[in-house]
């Protein structure tokens, strides 16, 4: 997407600065290692590559930071072609990030009490506004954020609703690992998610890159 691209009206869009990249890359990846923190509290599950990440960690055991950077890696591929280097690396850098902040994050913040239903909404917009301030800034978390945001600046295809329908098809993957009462509360927290990325990030709303 060049400078010269406009909204119907003839207005450039605008070039975010290094800085405000920066921060909203920091930002961003703060919001949604957070609220995946208040899921993991819970025992809550969530979609996307995320999703995919937790679910190999109840398959395996293994931790979740190596294997959230490793699943992201094909992507970056269909990133670069269809997206763009400027894209690709926003991304690979957020995605580090968070991989590194998950590792980090039980270290720095730990929940007494927290109540599943509280976790499920709080930590869902958490995490949703997370991915709006990266889509904003031209980045993603990988993996299927990438596919989503693609599909919406190619076909216009609301990245909120793509992205509950892959989010779903992963939480009922989940079904043999988590128990009905977690996975219905799973399910809230896709929808709170999804809910902030349908409402607040709509193709031409918001033009800068």
């Amino acid at each position: 997407m060049s400078a010269a691209a406009t909204t119907g009206s003839e207005a450039p869009l605008h070039k975010h600065t290094l800085f405000e990249d920066v921060q909203g890359l920091l930002i961003g990846t703060l919001f949604v290692a957070i609220g995946l923190a208040m899921f993991r509290q819970v025992g809550l599950m969530t979609g996307g590559t995320v999703g995919i990440a937790l679910l190999t960690r109840l398959m395996t055991g293994w931790s979740f930071g190596p294997v959230f950077f490793a699943i992201n890696l094909p992507f970056y591929w269909l990133a670069w072609r269809r997206l763009g280097t400027r894209f690709t690396v926003k991304t690979m850098l957020a995605v580090t990030l968070l991989s590194w902040l998950s590792e980090w994050m039980p270290r720095w913040l730990h929940f007494d009490r927290v109540h599943p239903l509280f976790a499920a909404l709080a930590g869902g917009l958490l995490i949703g506004t997370g991915f709006i301030i990266l889509f904003r800034h031209r980045a993603s978390l990988g993996g299927l954020n990438a596919v989503v945001l693609w599909l919406q600046e190619r076909f216009g295809w609301r990245a909120g609703k793509v992205q509950l329908a892959l989010d779903a098809t992963i939480l009922l993957a989940s079904l043999p690992w988590v128990d009905l009462p977690r996975l219905a509360l799973s399910i809230l927290g896709a929808a709170a998610m999804n809910f902030a990325l349908a409402v607040n990030h709509k193709p031409g709303r918001y033009m800068a890159f």
